[in-house]
């Protein structure tokens, strides 16, 4: 609803910059809180904020807020991590956020989850919410636990579990797969066919903006995925359009490349390649989101975007 004013956390990163832009096109104001308070943008409020691993004051930060998107959090790192840090961060500042807001009468707390609360990396079978969650690490269990303890609160809140983010300014996995795209050789890759569900960075701000809204069913969890999931080579071959080139992929038997892997201590890493995931955002859509980008046309746009050359 334009003119509310949001509270967005985690506003920095990767996927808060796109929120708070998104946002902001919306006519939503915005109020930021986070480590940083720049840089500045015109008409939105920056505060800033200590750990969130330590008690934080939320109740002044939610003073004339009408709505909160929690997109901050530890993210899934190698595990090196503590699972006591994941809790801290990822469970109990986000109930502690929850709390506050359902204290001041927040309309809606929208809570940024992870579809790694539901799954491991990899998933021999299509997953939807109806699914019992099976997280395999630290971080998607911190995520479920604060799913479970919003579910225990009077607000309305909305957890969305998004699959593997990519945009502009994308890192780690995405990235990786960009410079492969963009190398002037032909890629051995043409026999990964497992498919694996991708997320647009422009398709989530969209899935948040309606979880805001009084059409989006509350008190639940959602997948958010874009609807067509690709395989690598279907990937790659997006990004290659992008820069106006053929696919140029050789198919490799896959047992061959897993051994080249293996010996190049990369087992890991390809299996993920490798294998799939598919999580199904059907009841999303069937509630009423509309993503508004294609998967390999915003691939293509990815590859050919000068800001993300490298």
């Amino acid at each position: 609803m334009s003119g509310e004013r949001v509270l967005l956390t985690g506003a920095s990163g990767f996927v808060g910059r796109h929120l708070l832009h998104d946002l902001i096109a919306r006519g939503y104001r915005l109020r930021t809180a986070g480590r940083s308070t720049t840089p500045s943008i015109a008409g939105v409020e920056r505060v800033a904020i200590g750990d969130l691993g330590t008690p934080i004051a939320w109740r002044p930060l939610l003073k004339s807020v009408d709505l909160v998107v929690h997109s901050a959090g530890l993210a899934h790192a190698d595990g090196t991590i503590p699972e006591e840090r994941y809790r801290a961060v990822n469970t109990d500042a986000t109930l502690a956020l929850a709390r506050a807001a359902q204290a001041v009468g927040i309309r809606r707390f929208v809570f940024l989850s992870s579809i790694r609360a539901q799954s491991g990396p990899i998933s021999d079978q299509l997953l939807s919410e109806v699914d019992p969650p099976a997280p395999t690490d630290a971080y998607g269990r911190s995520k479920l636990a604060a799913e479970e303890g919003l579910a225990g609160l009077d607000i309305d809140w909305i957890a969305l579990r998004p699959v593997l983010v990519y945009g502009p300014g994308v890192k780690a996995n995405m990235a990786a797969l960009l410079k492969l795209a963009r190398l002037p050789i032909p890629l051995p890759l043409g026999a990964l066919s497992a498919k694996r569900s991708l997320l647009a960075v422009e398709n989530l701000a969209a899935a948040v903006a309606f979880a805001l809204s009084e059409a989006c069913p509350a008190r639940r969890s959602y997948i958010v995925a874009d609807p067509e999931p690709l395989s690598v080579a279907e990937m790659l071959a997006a990004m290659r359009a992008g820069l106006g080139r053929e696919p140029g992929l050789i198919a490799v038997p896959p047992p061959l490349l897993a051994l080249a892997a293996q010996l190049a201590g990369r087992s890991a890493a390809f299996e993920r390649l490798a294998k799939g995931l598919v999580a199904s955002p059907g009841a999303l859509l069937s509630a009423g989101w509309r993503p508004p980008a294609e998967t390999k046309a915003a691939l293509a746009r990815l590859a050919a975007s000068p800001t993300d050359a490298g």
